[in-house]
């Protein structure tokens, strides 16, 4: 299976490309492209899906795609809906690993840049409440011109390097067959689960939705993604919950509904499997870990 191939095209005279997005609806599907992407996020919030990863992602977060690494983010239905606005909802750079010359990559100076890189090929998350100190950069990244311009790009860079709040993504293990042209079936597997997740989801009606009988789904699935299709439905509601649980005051009872599970105990229990804390010390914990970051 490979991802929707994009073409990133920097504008004339410019050497690799920076943007702001002003609607939330911007590659709207799963895709991968032979640039490295930076990306901050500075409005919305919604299900970020990194190679075989699965997390929520809010306005603050930073995330540092690597070359060829499938990617995907699905703003909530919310901001789905908006139109253009004056502010952007996130900047994004797109470049090359080699643009500014392999020679310069190898300098010994640059070893923590090459070393940002390397780990970038599973995706890296600066998130939110450690990401303040950086925010200011990517101002400038939009404003400057010129060879500041990668100056600017390169003080982005260094300033993650730097950070020990980077979070890789994808499993180590994840891999795909860039070779296969079958991107249509998974992104409409996709798209169903997204809408769909909140209520019971049946094999036999996901596996209609990529024109396959449950067996041959099963093992479509499994092949291009590394986990079960129910596994994949799992992180994606509990994705759901670890938002709710951070942007709202819902009830552990309305939240584990809104989140797609059928009762409190299977939603503990998926909760604590995939984060190792219950919902309610992730909350806990996760608030006072972001308040004690922006306070550095």
């Amino acid at each position: 299976m490979k991802p929707e191939l994009l073409k990133v095209a920097p504008a004339p005279a410019c050497s690799f490309s920076v943007r702001q997005d002003a609607v939330p609806r911007m590659n709207n599907r799963w895709h991968f492209h032979p640039e490295v992407e930076l990306i901050l996020f500075h409005r919305g919030s919604g299900m970020q899906f990194v190679g075989d990863s699965v997390l929520p992602f809010a306005p603050g977060d930073i995330v540092l795609v690597g070359a060829n690494l499938p990617h995907y983010w699905r703003f909530d239905d919310d901001y789905q809906r908006e139109s253009e606005l004056s502010a952007p909802f996130a900047t994004v750079a797109h470049f090359t690993e080699t643009f500014w010359g392999t020679p310069f990559l190898n300098l010994p100076e640059n070893q923590p840049l090459k070393a940002l890189l390397y780990r970038a090929q599973r995706g890296l998350l600066l998130p939110s409440g450690a990401s303040a100190a950086l925010r200011p950069r990517f101002e400038r990244l939009v404003q400057t011109q010129g060879p500041w311009r990668i100056v600017a790009l390169l003080d982005c860079l260094l300033a993650l390097a730097a950070h020990d709040e980077l979070h890789v993504l994808s499993s180590e293990g994840f891999g795909y067959d860039t070779a296969d042209t079958d991107d249509e079936r998974l992104n409409a597997v996709y798209q169903y689960t997204l809408t769909h997740f909140r209520r019971r989801i049946g094999l036999a009606e996901v596996a209609a939705v990529a024109g396959l009988v449950p067996p041959a789904f099963c093992r479509y699935f499994k092949g291009r993604m590394g986990k079960t299709y129910f596994r994949f439905l799992l992180e994606i509601r509990v994705s759901r919950a670890r938002q709710l649980l951070l942007e709202t005051d819902l009830s552990i009872k309305d939240l584990c509904f809104e989140s797609g599970f059928g009762n409190s105990a299977d939603f503990h229990k998926s909760f604590k499997q995939l984060t190792g804390k219950t919902p309610l010390a992730y909350q806990r914990e996760t608030g006072q870990l972001a308040a004690a970051l922006q306070q550095k």
